[in-house]
């Protein structure tokens, strides 16, 4: 493995390692379908193999990488078939999240969102960079969720987070004009519906939301 990665600091090390893991696929050091080999993770991580296998445990459960006896563990592919899948379910989440947000919305809520998207608007307005578009379109989802108030729908966020991410990486990659073009106002109109008592339009901007990055991404992958 040739790219350098940071070492990782001593607290929880399977967690640490699985942070430091993660970061470098997001950052795309490690391609889709690429080996996550435990002995090379380790030297550069500077913690044992135990630790590095935890941790890959960790985001195996999250279905960032692919693991298993007698096979070797890789960073998972952007399938089509994953993607209507994985697409499909975040849909119904961020549908539900929305107008459970919208429902318990408390007043900093509305302030948050709006300077996720000032910040992204900012980030279009200079060197744009679409590693950094995504962080901040992603944390505006995150907040969605926390102030949706249901730990149990959270947690099934987290579970595709990673795989959302990743997903979306590629989107961003492979069609960044069309993604830059369109997350500001796509994000101004989820903040604007969430201001109202409209929930019936709500739900419906959330899930078009979804299905257009699902679309996008998946002309991509068939050009």
């Amino acid at each position: 493995m040739s790219t350098p990665l940071p070492k990782a600091a001593r607290r929880g090390l399977a967690e640490e390692a699985a942070d430091l893991i993660r970061q470098a696929i997001f950052a795309g050091d490690f391609s889709p379908g690429a080996p996550l080999r435990e002995v090379d993770l380790a030297a550069a991580l500077g913690v044992s193999r135990g630790s590095v296998r935890e941790g890959l445990t960790l985001l195996a459960r999250e279905g960032l990488i692919h693991t298993g006896w007698h096979r070797a563990t890789t960073v998972i592919e952007v399938t089509a078939h994953d993607v209507e899948e994985v697409y499909s379910l975040r849909g119904a989440l961020d549908r539900l999240a929305a107008v459970s947000a919208q429902a318990a919305a408390e007043p900093g809520l509305f302030a948050s969102l709006d300077e996720l998207v000032d910040a992204m608007e900012t980030e279009v307005g200079g060197a744009a960079s679409g590693q950094r578009l995504l962080a901040l379109d992603i944390a505006f989802h995150d907040r969605i969720y926390e102030a949706a108030g249901n730990r149990r729908l959270r947690e099934a966020w987290l579970g595709v987070r990673s795989q959302v991410y990743l997903f979306q990486m590629r989107r961003v990659a492979a069609g960044y004009e069309h993604y830059r073009d369109r997350v500001i106002d796509e994000h101004r109109e989820l903040v604007a519906l969430l201001r109202s008592e409209d929930h019936e339009t709500l739900a419906r901007c959330a899930q078009e939301h979804v299905d257009s990055a699902r679309r996008n991404l998946l002309k991509h992958l068939y050009a």
